[in-house]
């Protein structure tokens, strides 16, 4: 009799439990959080190509609002105390000014970080080699460099989905319907929005293109030299074949004569050539955008030349020797004053308005 009524007992508040478990609400729920997703338009000018936005990315205003959290947020750094900003600051456009970027151990990486300026228009390749095919690809890596931010992304992952916020930003920004749905993949996305709006459109050269300004005479001398200006009897100082207006990069890789190398396996840094296998492509490396030039020093992949009158020195030198230099790299006889009209020129390029976007600045 006794074990009957225990089995009863037993029965019955199996019965309630499970009662109970069905009614208790799953603290991974997101879904009476509101979902309704705003597109945003970066509202470019005629004359500039359309962003390189993948169809299933879209441009909202939560999901570039959850990338820029993410953007200056420590929690991607194995720990805590740096976030993409670190090597990416607004104030240096989107550089962090040093000649070779530093990890979070401490430990010297062999690049200069690249500016981000109208990143979102690049198609041939991210980094200056190329390695990542588009921003979400390049928004995973550096995370996991041992060198870089040294993590792995499953830890970030179960920090996002324990976090006081970034659940319900995940949710306003692509809909999930439980923090088990945050991945580094949707993370990636998020902080490829907020790169694709970093976009320099009002400078003094854009204002030119619209015809709302006008070259000073200095500026136009600069701007003859720097496209070769038909009919000009000023020299060509070749800059226009890798820095192609009006994006000022030929989105291309080019080998400059930085490195010096007797054969083509001598380089340094094989740079493009390490990615694609192609003997030709070694020491060859992205031609960064000139857009913001003056906030982004030192230049070159390597940070070895301070100032622009030391990459101006570099290209009136003729660079260094190597098989594969391009042939446009070559004396190019420019005098002292044609140096100071090309500086005048590139000061055209420079536009923090940028800044002033309250979807790109440090969330408070």
């Amino acid at each position: 009799m006794w074990r009957s009524w225990t089995k009863i007992l037993t029965a019955a508040f199996m019965v309630t439990l499970f009662a109970c478990n069905e009614d208790m609400p799953d603290e991974g729920d997101l879904s009476s959080i509101p979902y309704n997703p705003v597109s945003y338009d970066p509202n470019l000018p005629d004359y500039l190509p359309k962003l390189t936005t993948p169809a299933d990315n879209p441009l909202t205003v939560d999901g570039i609002n959850l990338g820029r959290h993410l953007f200056f947020d420590n929690i991607l750094s194995g720990n805590g105390t740096m976030s993409c900003a670190s090597c990416h600051d607004p104030k240096k456009a989107f550089t962090d000014g040093n000649a070779v970027s530093v990890g979070i151990d401490g430990i010297s990486g062999k690049r200069s970080s690249m500016s981000l300026v109208n990143v979102g228009f690049t198609k041939n390749g991210l980094f200056w080699d190329g390695r990542a095919a588009t921003l979400e690809d390049q928004a995973l890596l550096p995370v996991t460099d041992p060198i870089e931010l040294h993590t792995t992304w499953t830890d970030v992952e179960n920090r996002l989905r324990s976090h006081a916020s970034y659940p319900t930003l995940f949710r306003k920004a692509f809909g999930i319907k439980n923090k088990s749905e945050i991945s580094k993949t949707l993370a990636a996305k998020a902080i490829a929005q907020y790169q694709r709006i970093i976009l320099s459109v009002d400078s003094k050269f854009d204002r030119i293109r619209q015809g709302k300004e006008m070259f000073d005479d200095l500026e136009l001398i600069g701007y003859s030299l720097f496209i070769d200006l038909e009919g000009s009897d000023l020299p060509d100082a070749e800059c226009h074949h890798c820095h192609t207006l009006d994006l000022t990069t030929a989105d291309a890789f080019f080998n400059n004569g930085l490195q010096f190398s007797t054969d083509l396996n001598g380089f340094k840094d094989m740079g493009r050539g390490k990615i694609t296998g192609y003997l030709a492509d070694n020491g060859k490396m992205r031609a960064p955008t000139l857009r913001n030039i003056f906030y982004s020093a030192p230049y070159m992949h390597d940070g070895s030349l301070k100032t622009i009158d030391e990459v101006l020195d570099h290209y009136n030198g003729h660079g260094k020797s190597s098989p594969n230099k391009d042939p446009l790299i070559r004396d190019l006889g420019l005098t002292p004053f044609h140096k100071e009209a090309l500086i005048a020129f590139l000061h055209t390029l420079t536009d923090t308005s940028y800044l002033n976007n309250p979807l790109l600045q440090k969330p408070n």
